[in-house]
């Protein structure tokens, strides 16, 4: 698995397919499994990579809380490492608001998907938030804990794949130091002048989120100068809960992009 370096943090992270890149930010405290419903879809036109954020899955695990800027820089390092001139960004939650920050500096982003993205940590319900959070050793408390980010149909319509969900996050998720640290960077997150990041970009909102205050995702699409506005019928979790739609969305997106 290939690894990048920001400054002394090791972060790890692995691609899948050919073509422009799609450079997966994701969800606070979740593993790389989150993009396991994407990956497939996405590789068939695309190369998508997906990293671990500090504290998760095989990159290190500082202690202390982790900054906005941090989590921005070890993107930066990702990309870097990775070589490619232009880049899409896929971000969901904190990883989009990492996403949206990183198009503001930089100059390989060519386009933003954001998914449950909260404008500041001021749109984010800390209760729900923590909700999400669940021991990784207790499936039974893992699987409680996806009704923060799923809707319950979608829970109550398919058990055996959140069995398999439940699999994944007892051994993917964040530790509790990078729970801590990447929740703190999310909650003392803020996208201010968004008119400054005129990158376009795909605003994805489950229309059920009870982690990011509703409409956020219609108001950020609004504040982007080039942003467009998709409403989904799923919790926070969007990109796990109608992977093919945000697939189907996006592709569909940037092939007219390019146009």
């Amino acid at each position: 698995m290939p690894t990048a370096h920001n400054g002394d943090v090791a972060l790890h992270y692995a691609t899948a397919g050919d073509g422009e890149p799609i450079v997966c930010c994701g969800a606070a405290g979740l593993g790389a499994w989150q993009w396991s419903y994407l990956t497939t879809p996405l590789a068939r036109e695309h190369e998508v990579v997906v990293w671990d954020y500090r504290g998760t899955g095989d990159s290190d695990a500082p202690g202390g809380e982790y900054t906005f800027e941090d989590l921005v820089g070890d993107l930066d390092a990702v990309c870097s490492d990775h070589g490619a001139r232009s880049i899409h960004l896929l971000g969901a939650g904190l990883g989009g608001m990492v996403a949206v920050e990183y198009a503001r500096r930089s100059g390989r982003v060519e386009s933003l998907g954001l998914v449950g993205t909260p404008i500041s940590g001021a749109n984010v319900d800390r209760d729900a938030l923590e909700r999400l959070r669940a021991p990784r050793d207790d499936s039974d408390a893992l699987r409680e804990s996806l009704r923060a980010g799923l809707t319950p149909e979608t829970i109550d319509a398919y058990p055996e794949e959140i069995d398999r969900i439940v699999g994944w996050r007892r051994e993917d998720d964040a530790s509790q130091v990078g729970w801590d640290g990447q929740v703190a960077a999310m909650l003392a997150g803020d996208l201010d002048d968004l008119y400054e990041v005129t990158t376009p970009a795909l605003v994805f909102e489950g229309v059920a989120d009870r982690i990011v205050d509703p409409g956020t995702g219609e108001r950020l699409a609004n504040e982007l100068p080039r942003g467009e506005y998709r409403p989904v019928e799923s919790g926070h979790l969007v990109h796990v809960e109608e992977p093919q739609v945000v697939a189907d969305e996006l592709l569909s997106w940037l092939d007219a992009q390019r146009e």
